[in-house]
């Protein structure tokens, strides 16, 4: 949904003291109002010539105010915030603070559009991390609290409003939320259409989150989930009842951009509520006409061009609308002449207003609608090289670019032009890779988009590598090597991309260190990597000899993901199943790590470290069998796995002398209804780790609490935080929280900001212990929170379980691993690797032999820095 953000109206134009100005600035006036943006700039641009030669600074500073938001409508914030600058010196020069306070409120939405969300909020009031804005207190000098203190209602009304989008940005829909309608207490007839829409928005996207929570809770089977999905089904109701006032005050006022703005909303509601038939199908089709009478009555401007995209983008009612730009529908909402029409409409009015920008997307639209949708590839050629060459014009809008780079290859790819689509591909990840940081984080609706608008591009351009390095697949001696370190490097990337998409948030960019394989894989270690495509996947071996050797799962990812769910379902059932069937894993082994035991045997590896790609990321490798050999994996080497080697630090560190601090729920807890069965064993968990280091600082239970943590890790540095209670892991970064001992939940996000931000220094955590996780099972963005756990708290490597013991079995495997990693020559990896073979061969020692079932040691894995 195109956002809408309540924005100070243009300033009045006061009469130019020459005549050519006043020409000139009435001229650029009339080009505004009619969208021709290029025209107003042109006109006005000229004129401020003129008033700086008069030094007639008062007209300056209202034309460069004009300059600046018709900057900002184009896209160019760069040049817009360079003329909000110089207004804002202006007036505070003069001391006009209402005036400084509304041009704060417009320079913070150009920082929020752009994706610093943060900058914005500090213009705007700077307190950034709140739950609730009563009795909020705003720093001095910002927007809101000038706004106040001047008893600017306008001013207030435009802060609070653009607030509530940077927070929507951000994700905080409830506090979005909050101050969108602290906006609308005040009733103002000109922003009330705005702030309206701002509402409905925050709305839908808030309930996309609800329903994200009530999926993940049903693979979980939390009684939760009918809950989460009822709170999504009240959201989306409200957002509905706001686009319908807003189209209500549209109508009222005339405002026929309004208008369709709020035709559009609601008919994209229509497509992202069908599971609850909130709208019926045939109010949707009197939107669509409304919407498609009303275009012709709207003048030419940017907006026009985008809605008639939107309109010509429609799926079919039975489509999923995701996003337009990139996925093939099966059925378009409108006969393809019409479609047509609207895209060539949109082209002919862009050109009309020389915009680059909106341009740029009505041809690379049409290209797209004839790839496919007609499958007429030269035309689909010819619209998107029109596509790619104005959106590259003064490089201004890359984020458009690289859907048109991504399209060009696909067109070539789809006719077998394999060897020139792959460098459109390049470029287009290029493009990714320098945008990546602010479209994943600038906007959590992105979360939601991610696997279509983002992913694709990496693994379409992977496959393309990978075939290019192996064109003999049966014989991986004629590797192509700089092919396939470009495929390595374009996998590593979109790993790194999963991670900070799933977190949605920076943390993780400080931790970056740009490095291939080869310069971090150590002696008998090797990496294996892997990448998921639709009909097969890439297996990759990288050795300390800087081999590499490609292996191919040739099964198609349903298949495969089958075979790893009865493998996991094998595991799992241990609970009550003394004797294990090693058939699944014996299945698993021969597809994944057979092919590469040569090379492995050849380099003597002892330890694979893994980077696992989509849903192979819930496979416990350490339980593979080898049906020859008849040993587990585990047996043969120690385990690790990293969720991006950009992210991975390969410094080894001595435990042998350090302390620990345990936090530890042994008791039963009830948290938003759900019941934690008590962990009977956590004592002896704990006690274990007592005798191993002596200097242990322990909260266990009521004394385990957010605050007591907080004022613990203030006091002193803990290079091992060891997590005795349950921790479960969600599809969002919301719903992967750990279980205190107060009937609260610490979630990873608080536990990051925490570490982070106190006294003593975070990095000097080296291993964060969770020893009863709990993921959601088939849910891949669930493990995706488990592989960033140590990376999102800022530790250099974690100790986590796939699914939760809860038995005596675990506190004789901490004690074995954290006896053997003080030992000064053993890994974390080989630590672990020794404790989980204390388990297996459980039938010669004094523990119970139960314990050599896979199910009690399988689900412990070493994240991270392995050494």
């Amino acid at each position: 949904m195109q956002l809408i953000i309540p924005q100070v109206s243009i300033g009045n134009l006061v009469q130019a003291q020459a005549i050519d100005a006043d020409k000139l600035v009435n001229r650029g006036v009339e080009n505004y109002k009619t969208g021709n943006f290029q025209a107003a700039i042109q006109s006005w641009e000229a004129a401020l010539k003129l008033y700086e030669q008069q030094k007639n600074y008062n007209h300056v500073t209202v034309v460069s105010e004009n300059l600046a938001r018709t900057y900002q409508q184009l896209g160019e914030n760069e040049q817009a915030l360079n003329y909000w600058d110089k207004v804002k010196n202006y007036y505070g020069s003069q001391q006009n603070w209402q005036k400084v306070g509304r041009v704060l409120t417009e320079i913070a939405q150009v920082y929020s559009n752009v994706g610093q969300t943060g900058k914005a909020i500090n213009f705007l009031c700077g307190a950034s991390d709140i739950k609730n804005i009563e009795n909020l207190t705003c720093q001095q000098g910002s927007a809101l609290q000038i706004a106040t203190q001047q008893q600017d209602k306008v001013g207030e009304i435009a802060a609070l409003g653009s607030l509530g989008e940077t927070y929507r940005l951000r994700g905080n829909y409830d506090v979005a939320i909050q101050y969108l309608e602290a906006a609308k207490k005040s009733d103002n007839q000109t922003y009330n259409f705005a702030i309206l829409n701002s509402l409905g928005n925050a709305r839908a996207s808030r309930a996309q989150l609800w329903n994200l929570r009530a999926k993940s809770a049903q693979q979980q089977s939390v009684l939760k989930a009918t809950e989460f999905q009822q709170n999504a089904n009240n959201d989306y109701q409200q957002a509905l009842e706001y686009f319908q006032a807003s189209l209500k005050e549209a109508r009222e006022q005339d405002n026929k951009s309004g208008e369709m703005r709020s035709l559009l909303n609601q008919i994209q509601l229509f497509y992202r509520s069908k599971t609850i038939s909130l709208i019926p199908q045939n109010e949707l089709e009197v939107n669509i006409q409304a919407a498609l009478g009303l275009l012709d009555k709207l003048p030419d401007s940017v907006n026009k061009v985008y809605s008639a995209i939107d309109l010509a983008n429609l799926p079919g009612v039975d489509e999923e609308l995701s996003s337009p730009f990139t996925q093939c529908l099966t059925k378009s909402k409108l006969p393809n002449s019409q479609a047509k029409e609207l895209f060539n409409q949109a082209i002919k009015i862009s050109q009309r207003l020389e915009d680059y920008r909106s341009g740029s997307y009505a041809l690379g639209a049409l290209g797209h609608f004839y790839e496919c949708q007609e499958k007429n590839y030269k035309l689909a050629w010819e619209f998107t090289n029109k596509a790619i060459w104005l959106a590259d014009q003064k490089l201004k809008a890359k984020d458009s670019l690289y859907l048109w780079e991504w399209q060009a290859g696909r067109i070539l790819k789809a006719e077998n032009q394999n060897t020139k689509a792959l460098p459109f591909y390049q470029r287009a990840y290029n493009i990714l890779e320098q945008l990546r940081s602010d479209i994943l984080i600038a906007d959590r609706d992105f979360q939601f988009d991610f696997r279509d608008i983002i992913e694709p591009v990496y693994r379409q351009l992977a496959q393309l590598q990978l075939e290019f390095a192996s064109p003999n697949i049966s014989n991986n001696k004629e590797l192509n090597k700089p092919d396939f370190n470009s495929a390595l490097t374009t996998i590593n990337s979109l790993r790194l991309a999963e991670i900070q998409n799933y977190f949605g948030n920076d943390c993780i960019l400080t931790a970056i260190e740009n490095r291939n394989i080869a310069e971090v894989v150590e002696e008998n270690s090797a990496f294996i990597s892997s990448i998921v495509l639709k009909d097969k996947t890439g297996i990759i071996l990288s050795l300390p000899n800087q081999e590499t050797h490609l292996e191919w799962i040739d099964k198609s990812q349903e298949t495969l993901r089958q075979k790893i769910k009865d493998f996991y379902d094998g595991l799992i059932r241990g609970k009550r199943d003394i004797i294990y069937s090693t058939k699944d894993a014996e299945n698993l082994y021969e597809l994944i790590i057979r092919p590469l035991e040569k090379y492995l045997e050849a380099q003597k590896i002892q330890t694979l470290v893994f980077i696992q790609d989509s849903f192979l990321r819930n496979v416990p490798m350490a339980a593979l069998y080898d049906k020859i050999d008849k040993k587990y994996l585990i047996e043969k080497y120690a385990i690790a796995t990293t969720p991006s080697l950009q992210l991975t630090s390969t410094q080894k560190v001595n435990f042998k002398s350090t302390r620990a601090l345990v936090l530890a729920v042994s008791k039963e807890i009830k948290i938003d209804d759900l019941l934690f069965e008590p962990l009977i064993n956590v004592p002896l968990e704990t006690k274990s780790i007592q005798e191993q280091f002596t200097n242990t600082k322990k909260l266990e239970n009521q004394d385990f609490t957010i605050s007591n943590l907080e004022k613990e890790i203030q006091n002193t540095a803990y290079p091992i935080i060891h997590v005795a209670t349950h921790a479960q892991f969600g599809t969002i970064p919301e719903d992967t929280f750990l279980v205190t001992g107060n009937n609260d939940k610490l979630t990873i996000n608080q536990l990051e900001t925490l570490l982070r931000e106190t006294n003593n220094n975070s990095t000097k955590l080296e291993l964060l212990a969770l020893t009863a996780c709990q993921t959601a099972v088939g849910d891949d963005r669930s493990t995706l929170g488990l592989a960033g756990v140590a990376l999102q708290a800022g530790a250099k490597s974690a100790m986590a379980s796939l699914w939760s013991v809860g038995d005596e079995s675990t506190a004789n495997l901490v004690a074995e691993f954290y006896n053997q990693l003080r030992q000064p020559k053993i890994t974390k990896a080989q630590a672990l690797q020794l404790a989980q073979l204390k388990l297996i061969n459980a039938k010669t020692t004094e523990i119970d032999i139960q314990y050599n079932h896979p199910y009690y040691w399988a689900p412990f894995i070493i994240i991270g820095n392995w050494l």
